[in-house]
This record gives structure tokens, sequence and C-alpha cells, in this order.
């Protein structure tokens, strides 16, 4: 059963990336959630529901199910509401993260250098142009969450497992690339590399954590 909730799994994500790539909005509509159920499911099959990570995990997973589906509207509000349930959501990964790993400096340490990378790379224009477009509010608000990501990546290496510091450094590449398009300059393809990162971080966290 695990192995039919993983091909639906990648044959959802693949359809989800294919409507992105021709602009087919109807068909993200129903690609992309059900991408995220799949995933659900996915990790319950696999034991999430019998560890206090695998709890936070779900949290973190319903989260981002729910994130996904508001940003499938236009809109400052439609976008704030993601923002907030991908927020929560990284939260609630940090929060699986920490009782599964070690946590010691010398694993979350190297967790700093994805995390520095990407803030020198896109925080300052991002900064500028969420203050430009949506004021002191959406300009905070972008910045708490740079902050949230941070934490969780470097939580993430903290754990000692590959795949999971992996996925969460993947992860925060699709919120960078997200960012940078929406608040300094569109470019092309953007919102297909978006999504092939945020379903491969995702999805190396969920096998890191549960296999």
């Amino acid at each position: 059963m695990t192995g039919v909730l993983w091909a639906l799994v990648a044959g959802f994500a693949v359809l989800d990336w294919y409507a992105v790539w021709r602009g087919s909005r109807g068909l993200e509509r129903l690609a992309k959630p059900l991408t995220m159920v799949a995933l659900l499911a996915a990790a319950l099959s696999m034991g999430a529901a019998d560890t206090v990570s695998g709890h936070r995990l779900l949290a973190g997973l319903v989260l981002g199910l729910v994130g996904d589906v508001a940003l499938l509207g236009d809109g400052e509000r439609r976008f704030l509401a993601g923002l907030s349930a991908f927020l929560v959501g990284h939260l609630a990964y940090t929060a699986a993260f920490l009782p599964a790993g070690p946590q010691t400096l010398a694993l979350a340490l190297p967790g700093l250098v994805p995390v520095v990378v990407v803030v020198a790379l896109v925080a300052r224009p991002v900064l500028v142009g969420a203050a430009a477009q949506g004021g002191a509010a959406m300009g905070a608000a972008v910045a708490a969450y740079m902050l949230v990501i941070g934490a969780m990546v470097v939580t993430a290496w903290g754990t000692g497992r590959p795949l999971v510091a992996a996925g969460a450094s993947v992860f925060m590449v699709s919120d960078a690339v997200l960012a940078h398009a929406r608040f300094v300059r569109p470019w092309p393809r953007a919102s297909l590399l978006v999504m092939v990162t945020y379903h491969l971080g995702q999805v190396l966290i969920v096998l890191g954590l549960l296999r």
C-alpha cells in the first residue's frame, strides 16, 4: 500500500509541474492539493501517527496543504493566508525535528551555511520589495517567515539525518525563489522551479523522518 501511495505522490506532483509549466490553472487547482493529500497518506502509512515527531510532521503537512490552497488564489490576502499557514507549518516541522536527533552544535551549525547563503542572496531585496508592495506589515511578515524557516533548516540539520537536512534546505530554496519572483523581479519558469523544489523538499523530509 505504501508503494502505491508514493506512486500517487509522484504522479500528482508531475501532473502539477506540467500544469504550472503549461499555465493550466484548472489542472493545477486539482493536482497541487492532491499531491499533498497523497503525501499525507504516504506519511500515515509509514507510521507518522505513532510518534511525537510524526504527529508534528503531519501537522506541518496539513498546514502545507492549507498554504497550497491559499496560494492557488490571487491577491494580497490569499498570499498572507498562505504565508501564515506555511510559517506555522515550519514551526511544526521545527518541533518535529527537535526530538528526532541529537541536536548537537556540531550537527546543527553546518545548517547555518545554506541559511546564510540564501539570506545573503535574496533577503535584502525581498524585504525591500515586500515593504514596497504591501507596506510595513508585509515586510514584517516576510521577515518573520525568514527567521522561522532559518530555524527550521538549522534544526533539520541537527537531527543528523541527511534526507531531513537536504529536504529542509531545498524547501528553503523553493521559498527563496518564490519570494524573489514575487517581490523583486518575475523571471521565466520561476513557478515551476518553486513547485519542483517544494515537492522535493517535502518528500525528503517525510522520508528522512519516517524511514
